[in-house]
């Protein structure tokens, strides 16, 4: 098997944050990465269940115990945050989001989702209140949608359409075609955090390169972003003890 893909575990409920599901999903995840060690010790793994922000770290320390661990091989899947992020700032720009392209770091959960609205492609400018309103409206999408199903789950077929998307984008480089960038939270030596969503490379062993922020603006290298490292530093979010006695 070339290619796992896990989206175990239980959706978030009205009130619930992605750091509520911890404590149910994060058991589910280690059995799974469990099983993956023994039965597909090489494959490509696309982590969907939440909160990615720690379920990512928690694969990656039972691959380690296993033997196992390939960093490369192991990606957090956050292409929701960039279909999102597409698709407001097409709304914003009357363009249709095919046509958008907006990088998204950080990680998957509230403040640790940064838009970069400054490299949005085609370029464009906004508003200091623009960039405000979509920067909060892309951060909490998932609530939104939360919220809106009062109860009867989160989103499901966007993030069915992201799965898929960032799937396809796997296999095309592992079967080795050229330029296969998307955004993703793998470990990284972006920043001084050891876990990092940012735009990397796919390629026939899954990542092949992780590219920089790029230029930021003050917005995004000030205080969003002060507050999101803050937030992805939380020992809670790399529980190695949790695997580990």
């Amino acid at each position: 098997m070339d290619l796992v893909i896990i989206p175990a575990g239980v959706p978030r409920k009205p009130g619930m944050t992605r750091d509520d599901l911890f404590n149910i999903n994060a058991g589910i995840v280690r059995t799974l990465c469990e099983g993956i060690a023994k039965c597909c010790p090489n494959a490509i793994v696309n982590l969907i269940s939440n909160p990615v922000n720690s379920t990512v770290p928690i694969a990656a320390e039972v691959f380690k115990k296993a033997g196992t661990y390939n960093p490369n091989r192991l990606l957090g899947v956050t292409t929701l945050d960039v279909v999102r992020a597409n698709t407001f700032v097409a709304e914003v720009l009357g363009l249709d989001p095919r046509e958008v392209n907006v990088p998204v770091v950080g990680g998957h959960a509230g403040v640790t989702i940064l838009p970069l609205l400054s490299q949005v492609k085609p370029p464009c400018s906004f508003t200091s209140e623009e960039i405000k309103s979509l920067t909060d409206r892309i951060q909490n999408g998932g609530t939104e949608v939360v919220e809106a199903k009062a109860g009867a789950g989160s989103a499901t077929l966007s993030m069915a359409y992201a799965a898929a998307k960032f799937a396809d984008a796997c296999l095309r480089g592992m079967r080795g075609d050229a330029d296969i960038v998307e955004c993703s939270f793998v470990a990284s030596q972006v920043t001084e955090l050891p876990f990092f969503a940012t735009k990397v490379k796919l390629g026939r062993g899954g990542v092949e390169e992780i590219f920089p922020l790029g230029p930021l603006n003050e917005f995004e290298s000030c205080s969003n972003q002060i507050r999101m490292c803050a937030y992805l530093g939380c020992p809670l979010l790399f529980p190695s003890s949790y695997i580990i006695p």
